[in-house]
C-alpha cells in the first residue's frame, strides 16, 4: 500500500490520535475544576464519561484498527520491536482503561447521584483516579514515543 491510500490511512490514524489523547488530558482538567467548585462535581465526572465513552474510545479503536491496517497492508513489519511494544501498550491501556477507569468513574458518579461525595469509599476512588490517569497517560506517552520514533534494537 503506497501513494494517497496510505496517506490518508495514516492522516486517519494520526487524528484519531490527536482526538483520543486529546481528549483523555482534559480529564485533569474536568477533575480540577470541579475540586474547586463541589457543586458541579457530577457535572464533570458525567462529562468525562461522556467524552471517554463517546468521543475518546472510539477515536482508540479508529487509531488501534488504521495502525493494524497499515502493519498488515505491508508498509511496517508486524515483527518490528516499536509495533510489537506499541501493540502491548495499548492492550495494557485498553484493559486499565474497561477494567478499573470505567468502573471506578461510573461508581463515582453513582455516588456523586447519591449525595455521598464525603465517605472514604468516594475519598478512595478519588485518590484512585488521581492515580490511575496519570498512569494511562504515561503509557500512552510512551506509544506516542514508539510511534513517533519507531525504535529498533
Amino acid at each position: 500500500m503506497g501513494g494517497f491510500p496510505y496517506e490518508l490511512l495514516k492522516y486517519i490514524h494520526i487524528l484519531a490520535a490527536i482526538v483520543a489523547v486529546g481528549s483523555n488530558i482534559t480529564y485533569g482538567v474536568w477533575n480540577a475544576r470541579s475540586a474547586g467548585e463541589p457543586a458541579h462535581l457530577g457535572f464533570a465526572l458525567k462529562g468525562i464519561r461522556f467524552i471517554d465513552n463517546r468521543i475518546a474510545n472510539p477515536a482508540y479503536g479508529v487509531l488501534f484498527l488504521s495502525g493494524l491496517i497499515m502493519v498488515f497492508a505491508g508498509h511496517w513489519g508486524i515483527t518490528s520491536l516499536w509495533v510489537i511494544v506499541a501493540i502491548i501498550l495499548f492492550i495494557v491501556v485498553a484493559a486499565l482503561g474497561f477494567g478499573v477507569f470505567t468502573p471506578l468513574l461510573r461508581r463515582q458518579i453513582e455516588l456523586v447521584d447519591a449525595g455521598d461525595t464525603t465517605s472514604s469509599e468516594f475519598k478512595f476512588l478519588s485518590n484512585r483516579s488521581r492515580v490511575i490517569g496519570p498512569i494511562l497517560g504515561l503509557i500512552v506517552a510512551v506509544i506516542l514515543v514508539m510511534m513517533v520514533f519507531k525504535p529498533t534494537l
